[in-house]
């Protein structure tokens, strides 16, 4: 069994970490030094439910309020989720919002 590195954040660059279920996507910007959260978005807030459509809003609602609060730079963690369907469509979404990772 191969294991993964843990994926840490610092002040510089938090880490975004993206968690999906069946029913929604949310995701974190998350200072892992600090040991807090810095922004928050779920598509619980946009009752936008959990497909690909829903996974860009919070793409670029989480890249809007990170911008805001002065962070371009993240770390991305998309934690067992595979990197494809509303996980990539997220991460593209929060790249055309501003992030850079």
């Amino acid at each position: 069994m191969v294991r993964k590195r843990k994926i840490l954040g610092t002040a510089e660059r938090p880490r975004l970490s993206v968690f999906r279920s069946l029913r929604n996507i949310s995701v974190q910007i998350i200072d892992d030094a600090a040991g807090r959260t810095l922004v928050a978005a779920s598509s619980i807030e946009k009752k936008a439910g959990g497909n690909i459509a829903a996974a860009k809003i919070v793409g670029k609602l989480i890249a809007e309020r990170a911008v805001a609060k002065g962070i371009k730079k993240v770390v991305f963690d998309r934690g067992k989720a595979l990197y494809h369907g509303g996980v990539k469509a997220l991460s593209m979404a929060a790249r055309e919002g501003g992030l850079q990772f």
